[in-house]
């Protein structure tokens, strides 16, 4: 088997405050659970560029994530924030690129991995904005940050500080903003449902 020249890491360990404390990868739309729909996003639209690892990083419930990939937990135990998913992220990649991704958000760009990779030239991070704000969840970053995120992560700071501090590059995606809409409450859920059954 081809050595992966993408690990794309699935941010799983939030704590859903907005959904009641559900786990919002678990969470069913139209029949599907949301990781199902992100890992299907995952194999459509960045598989197809070559071999890719798959790494889910939850807090909570790996055994069922685990049917969908490999699995880690934050790198800080309890819900530290999203900077200790990418810490996790980076340190059990099996690739030298990490592209993350977090799991309320079913439908990113199709070409969100291809334009973050081409930024990678004049930085060790790259991080997708949407014309209004910075995405820090949607980024690529070289493995190499390991040390540095889960030194960050410990010592409190936030996903956008640490991307400031390493000088990633934000990447163009104005023309593909609404494709960064994540599910946060039950009424985004079942809105997004609705949607994707009047798209069927």
């Amino acid at each position: 088997m081809a050595s992966p020249f993408l690990t794309v890491a699935i941010l799983a360990g939030g704590a859903a405050s907005r959904l009641g404390g559900r786990d919002k990868g678990l969470e069913r739309v139209d029949g599907r659970a949301l990781i199902e729909r992100v890992r299907a996003y995952c194999e459509r639209a960045i598989a197809r560029g070559g071999e890719i690892d798959f790494l889910i990083v939850a807090n909570r419930h790996l055994d069922e994530y685990a049917r969908q990939g490999r699995v880690r937990a934050d790198a800080i135990v309890g819900f530290r924030g999203p900077l200790a998913g990418v810490a996790s992220a980076l340190e059990g990649a099996a690739a030298a690129l990490v592209l993350t991704l977090p799991v309320d958000c079913p439908s990113p760009p199709e070409d969100l991995a291809t334009r973050l990779i081409a930024a990678l030239d004049t930085a060790d991070a790259a991080v997708a904005h949407d014309g209004e704000r910075r995405q820090p969840l949607f980024a690529l970053y070289r493995r190499g940050l390991a040390a540095s995120a889960a030194a960050a992560a410990a010592s409190g700071q936030g996903v956008f500080a640490w991307q400031d501090s390493i000088g990633a590059v934000e990447v163009d995606f104005t023309d593909r903003r609404r494709q960064f809409h994540n599910l946060n409450t039950p009424e985004e859920f079942a809105a997004y449902a609705d949607a994707v059954r009047q798209r069927d």
